[in-house]
């Protein structure tokens, strides 16, 4: 299985997503209605991204929009999309790899593929493509390893969507049909965003995680330990002996718990969640 569920306490609960195992990426969990529904990419067994029950069933399973003009034929689920463990799907900017969700008030949703065409792509509410912005490029609307997405909705803020861009080290933000605004430069790979309150969380595959108020100024920066860790190599994601607790190695998404508590998923060997607890 790709997907595990814990209780608060961190007790194993179960497992599903075996359709997804080897790729199995950002995953986020959405209120509609009276119930709760678990959004997934998959880029690995399956092409794909999903929406399914809390328990794991499947509500719908789509693939590339080809309607986009983007994808080459075969990437809509038609050909060599499901890999069983047995390949490695094909990669390039004509390719479908999905990586984050990031929902929209209309009940729609934006879908970034952070590993293929490096496009943002619009939905509706049933999951009909839409439109799309973004594309491959140099920055400012343009992208290299789009890997997350989210809409900053902090008080006191214009609402606007947020890219980590990962390969160029930065995070952009734009209007939200996709208009270019600002870039934040200074980080090491950003791969997510989360916001509580006033505050927005960037997980960096460099080693830490960042916290950042309504005017985008740095209040934190949580596990740093870049020197050691990414210079110095003096920690290894591929040996566990050299992990210590509240320092990270490669934080590859991050979440707030309801009260401020902050749970961080690292891209390490055996994998590893961390909660960092709010005291202030």
């Amino acid at each position: 299985p790709s997907i595990f569920v814990f209780d608060p306490n961190g007790k194993f609960v179960r497992a599903f997503g075996n359709q997804f195992q080897g790729g199995g990426h950002g995953l986020e969990v959405r209120q509609e209605g009276n119930e709760e529904f678990i959004y997934v990419c998959a880029y690995q067994n399956v092409k794909a991204f999903a929406k399914l029950t809390l328990k794991g069933e499947t509500v719908w399973e789509k693939y590339a929009p080809m309607d986009s003009g983007v994808y080459r034929k075969g990437e809509d689920g038609s050909d060599a999309v499901r890999f069983e463990g047995k390949g490695r799907p094909r990669w390039g900017r004509d390719a479908f790899l999905p990586t984050n969700f990031a929902f929209l008030d209309d009940g729609g949703f934006l879908l970034v593929d952070g590993y293929g065409s490096f496009w943002i792509h619009r939905y509706d509410k049933e999951g009909n493509w839409v439109s799309k912005f973004g594309g491959p490029g140099k920055g400012e609307g343009k992208f290299a390893t789009p890997h997350g997405i989210w809409i900053d909705r902090r008080p006191g803020t214009k609402e606007r969507v947020v890219i980590c861009d990962r390969a160029h080290h930065t995070v952009q933000f734009l209007e939200m049909d996709g208009k270019y605004v600002e870039t934040l430069k200074g980080y090491g790979l950003p791969a997510n965003i989360d916001t509580w309150k006033n505050l927005m969380l960037v997980p960096e595959l460099h080693a830490r995680v960042t916290l950042l108020n309504e005017k985008n100024e740095v209040v934190a920066r949580l596990g740093d330990d870049v020197e050691g860790v990414v210079k110095k190599k003096k920690v290894s994601r591929g040996n566990a002996k050299t992990w210590v607790d509240g320092k990270f190695v490669h934080p590859h998404d991050a979440c707030f718990g309801a009260n401020g508590d902050i749970f961080v998923a690292e891209w390490v060997s055996a994998g590893r969640v961390t909660k960092l607890k709010k005291l202030s």
